[in-house]
């Protein structure tokens, strides 16, 4: 199994430069990982968009759907955020050694407590994972591959 962070489900779900890597990822991928974190990152990013007038609210609600399909279906193994996961960001954060964020440390956490591979964009969230000892996988655009 490997886990998503946002940057990488985003993507799947509306059209970007990454979408062609993240649909040939998962087409290998047969089991992909996410956290109730990436749902409410998920549905903030969407809200941020119909804000800014790149989507209406009809298409959010028609990709939301889509996404809960996807999580009804079992199309994704759903790990919930738990103690541990806060615990282990906080004090990953409090080394003060890396640019990670706090959401961006939790997905990482939950990565590695469940010994899963990490796939992202997010190229600052890829180098928290080499210095902390988590695999990660940095995902670009087809077209710079």
């Amino acid at each position: 199994m490997i886990y998503l962070d946002t940057s990488v489900i985003a993507p799947f779900y509306w059209a970007e430069a990454l979408s062609g890597t993240v649909e040939q990822l998962l087409r290998i991928e047969t089991e992909p990982g996410l956290s109730q974190l990436a749902e409410v990152e998920l549905f903030s990013a969407l809200s941020r968009r119909i804000r800014m007038g790149e989507i209406s609210q009809e298409d959010a609600r028609g990709i939301v759907k889509r996404f809960q399909a996807d999580i009804d279906n079992s199309f994704y193994t759903y790990i919930t955020l738990e103690s541990v996961h806060y615990n282990l960001a906080r004090d990953w954060i409090s080394r003060f050694e890396t640019p990670l964020r706090t959401l961006d440390a939790r997905h990482l956490a939950i990565a590695a407590k469940h010994n899963l591979r990490l796939v992202t964009a997010d190229e600052a969230l890829a180098v928290s994972a080499k210095i902390f000892g988590v695999e990660a996988q940095m995902l670009r655009p087809l077209s710079e591959s």
